[in-house]
């Protein structure tokens, strides 16, 4: 990959090793899918496999964040846990769309995963970390969730 669509940045780390690790890889991958777009888009056969690996590992880290969320009765829960559901909702059209040969762009679809992806994390993911940190400071957090130091 000679281009990278997306770079990760220090301010997106949420202090949290798993969900940032987790963050590097969906960057990783988004920059991936953009490689497909790059080499024929939809025509392309990578880009169906691209395009999947996405969705299954946009859910693996949705599933990591709600366990956590749940696990610490996350008093914004309900508001992170919509964000996720109306990303996924749309990432699933888009992508019933490609599969049924509707019209379909799939340059959108990634500018929307980096659009939609920053800007949780910069938002929404960054005030879980922060609910998070100052757990683990108080010393509430340790026997919930292993946050790796």
């Amino acid at each position: 990959m000679a281009e990278k669509f997306m770079e990760w940045e220090d301010r997106l780390s949420v202090g949290v090793p798993i969900i940032d690790e987790q963050h590097h890889r969906l960057i990783e991958i988004t920059n991936n899918l953009y490689d497909a777009c790059r080499q024929g888009g939809a025509i392309y056969e990578g880009f169906t496999t691209a395009l999947h690996e996405t969705v299954d590992y946009v859910g693996y880290h949705f599933g990591t964040e709600d366990k956590i969320m749940r696990r610490i009765n996350y008093p914004d829960y309900a508001t992170h846990k919509k964000e996720h559901d109306l990303f996924v909702k749309e990432v699933l059209k888009q992508m019933h769309d490609y599969e049924n040969d509707k019209t379909y762009a799939p340059h959108a679809l990634v500018r929307y995963l980096k659009d939609w992806t920053l800007s949780h994390i910069a938002l929404t993911d960054l005030k879980l970390g922060s609910y998070l940190v100052n757990m683990k400071k108080a010393g509430a957090l340790e026997k919930i969730i292993d946050l790796k130091s």
